[in-house]
């Protein structure tokens, strides 16, 4: 398998997308970094680059519900580098309100940003990897995708099962190409968002947890649920359980 060389992060900007950033420089990777804040990117990006000489780290502002922006900063990042090899489908929102509690607004923000603006970036990244007949997508989903979800996590939970649906219907498109499609299953990893929430006993601390995000994308497996343990396992009982067990415990 060739070293993907030049890594596309959307949502790099802190959590996740920063961790996988950090990770990647120091595998000597270069990187097309974009969020919304740019401060918070180009901060990053110098330390990127000081920390790692012979990294080139480019970064650009980007909303990803402007979907016209999503195919342009695409476009602007492989023209830049000359090949994306690898697009990381990452910005996303962890808000939601119980459904008919009157936080419509709420709900649709997760909705657009985790689903409608994902479609974007992946038809913007498979439109660059069918013209180099190359490439490497993987999508950021989540554990909370094995399954529908009660209270806060109802539209949460179904935006990232349609996100990974949506991964595996274009791995099958692809399928006997040489392009690659992933699925993370992310399970409970620290970040700027969980540190407000309560700490739970499987929650893994923010750089154990993007090594094992990175060794995973690595390895460019159709899915995988990170870290693998004890998140493979909870995986199969999500899915298979009785749904008043999963509704107490989540």
């Amino acid at each position: 398998m060739s070293t993907r060389q030049t890594i596309l992060i959307t949502g790099a900007s802190s959590g996740l997308g920063e961790g996988m950033a950090r990770q990647f420089a120091a595998m000597g990777r270069h990187l097309a970094l974009c969020a919304r804040r740019i401060d918070r990117l180009l901060e990053l990006k110098g330390e990127l680059e000081a920390r790692h000489p012979g990294v080139k780290v480019s970064v650009r502002s980007l909303d990803v519900n402007d979907h016209a922006q999503v195919f342009e900063v695409f476009k602007a990042f492989a023209q830049e580098f000359g090949t994306l090899d690898r697009v990381i489908v990452n910005a996303g929102l962890g808000k939601g309100q119980p459904i008919g509690k009157g936080r419509f607004d709420a709900n649709l923000q997760t909705a657009q940003t985790n689903f409608i603006a994902a479609l974007a970036q992946c038809e913007a990244a498979v439109e660059i990897f069918r013209a180099q007949n190359s490439g490497h997508l993987v999508s950021i989903s989540s554990m909370s995708a094995m399954r529908g979800l009660p209270r806060n996590l109802t539209t949460y939970a179904a935006t990232k099962a349609g996100l990974a649906a949506l991964t595996e219907g274009i791995r099958a498109e692809l399928m006997h190409t040489p392009i690659r499609v992933t699925t993370i299953f992310p399970g409970y990893i620290e970040t700027e968002l969980s540190s407000k929430a309560q700490k739970t006993p499987l929650m893994v601390d923010t750089v154990s947890g993007c090594k094992a995000l990175v060794a995973a994308i690595e390895r460019e497996p159709a899915t995988a649920c990170v870290p693998a343990w004890p998140w493979t396992l909870v995986g199969w009982f999500m899915r298979n359980a009785p749904l008043a067990w999963v509704a107490r415990s989540s």
